[in-house]
C-alpha cells in the first residue's frame, strides 16, 4: 500500500495524496488535497484497481480528470467529447 501511495503522490503532484481503508470489502479511499490542505477530490476504489498496473493508470487518469473538473478547468462539452471518443474506441475494438 505504501508503494501505491508513493506512485500516486508522484503521478498527481502537486496534490497531496492520502490512502485510507474504507469498507468491509477492502476498498480504499483516495483523497487529494491542495497546498492549503483543502480536499479537491475524494474517491473510493477497489484494492484490485490500485494493485493492477493498467487499472492504476486508469485510476490516475480519472483522478486527473476529476481535478480538472473540480477546479473548473474542464468544461462539460469536453467531458462529453471524451466520453464519445472512449465509446467509439470500444466500438471499434469490438468489431
Amino acid at each position: 500500500m505504501e508503494s501505491i501511495s508513493l506512485l500516486l503522490n508522484e503521478a498527481l503532484s502537486p496534490y497531496q495524496v492520502s490512502l485510507t481503508p474504507s469498507g468491509a470489502k477492502g476498498e480504499c479511499r483516495v483523497t487529494l488535497r491542495n497546498a492549503s490542505g483543502s480536499i479537491i477530490v475524494e474517491r473510493v476504489f477497489n484494492q484490485a484497481q490500485l494493485a493492477d498496473k493498467r487499472q492504476l493508470t486508469d485510476v490516475v487518469d480519472g483522478l486527473h480528470r476529476d481535478v480538472l473538473i473540480a477546479e473548473g478547468r474542464l468544461e462539460p462539452c469536453v467531458i462529453a467529447a471524451l466520453r464519445n471518443l472512449a465509446r467509439d474506441k470500444v466500438m471499434v475494438a469490438a468489431n
